[in-house]
């Protein structure tokens, strides 16, 4: 076994156990016809990760929403800049930085990078002899323009992905399609987003096969009329034939269909106490079913959150919990920069 061989198998595991840790599954070019870049299925931002992950209708509410679905950053988050970032285990996180412009000829563009590192890993051979230190992250530039016809909105993303794993580098260009319909008289929205479209550029090795994650999400989220609640249910996972585990405890035929659809869906809810302060919740039920202890749920699939506004800034909070004792926690700020700019 040759030295960048026995890194990459030792970085190997330490990525596997982030990604199982986040509820995806498990997927590496270097495996050959698995799927590469699946950190782009991570919510990289507070409130997305405090509604369960996954969301493709909640519009015009948090610019970072323009990674799950391009259509959902529209004219009027032009301005408006965050930055977010994600706590993990060890000295893994993830950094997101997102900016709307308005420019004269193009309108608003949507503008940002994401990048998840793994830290700094130290490798060894099989004898366990130490090969050194070496660092692993994966990043992603992104570039959004939406387009409104009446109720209408769709959005388009360009997307490039890096990733560097143990020495071994692949390379992505991909592309978001999305969609939503904004009830003219109900606070109702319904959005559709095609996500992850697009190539390898390079693969990690000679050997590598690796296919991209492609996903089809359909969602509606929904404020009843003179209640503080607003509901987001998702659907993703529609591109697999299949998205459920083989669970042996589980004997009953219209249990495993029941299993089956809500493997594919995602829930989020939140509570409107004041127009400058929300209470979140999510749940998702396969990482819920992924990840949960045997004799207990250990909180795994149940995330929470908070958003509040103090005069040109929000704050949003978010802790997700995966199993007993282990969670991830990710704080965004959001501010209308031009707006700051202009009363100077």
């Amino acid at each position: 076994m040759t030295k960048q061989e026995v890194n990459l198998y030792t970085v190997l595991k330490r990525y596997l156990l982030v990604v199982l840790a986040l509820g995806l599954t498990p997927a590496f070019g270097q495996l050959g016809g698995r799927r590469a870049f699946t950190f782009l299925d991570v919510p990289n931002n507070a409130r997305l990760a405090a509604l369960g992950g996954v969301n493709a209708s909640l519009a015009d509410r948090d610019i970072n929403f323009v990674y799950a679905n391009p259509a959902l950053a529209g004219d009027t988050l032009a301005g408006v800049a965050s930055a977010s970032y994600q706590f993990y285990t060890a000295d893994i996180g993830q950094a997101t930085f997102t900016y709307g412009h308005n420019f004269k000829k193009l309108g608003t563009l949507v503008m940002g990078v994401q990048h998840l590192g793994y830290g700094t890993i130290k490798g060894y051979d099989e004898t366990g002899a130490e090969l050194g230190d070496f660092k692993s992250g994966e990043t992603l530039l992104t570039v959004a323009k939406t387009h409104q016809v009446r109720n209408f909105r769709v959005g388009v993303a360009l997307k490039a992905a890096f990733s560097s794993i143990a020495g071994y580098h692949a390379n992505a260009l991909m592309m978001d399609i999305g969609g939503i319909f904004v009830h003219p008289h109900q606070d109702l929205r319904i959005g559709l987003v095609v996500k992850n479209l697009g190539f390898m550029l390079s693969e990690y090795s000679e050997a590598s096969s690796s296919t991209l994650p492609l996903d089809v999400r359909v969602g509606a989220t929904f404020k009843p009329e003179h209640m503080p609640l607003r509901f987001s249910i998702t659907a993703y996972n529609l591109t697999r034939t299949s998205a459920t585990y083989d669970n042996p405890t589980d004997d009953t035929d219209n249990a495993k269909a029941l299993d089956k659809v809500l493997r594919r869906v995602n829930f989020g809810a939140e509570l409107l106490l004041h127009r400058n302060v929300n209470l979140m919740l999510g749940y998702n039920y396969r990482m819920h079913q992924e990840l949960r202890l045997q004799n207990a749920g250990g909180g795994a699939g149940i995330s929470l959150g908070f958003s509040a506004r103090v005069k040109s800034f929000e704050f949003v909070f978010s802790r997700g919990g995966y199993v007993a004792g282990s969670a991830a926690y990710t704080l965004s700020l959001a501010a209308n920069i031009d707006n700051m700019l202009n009363r100077i």
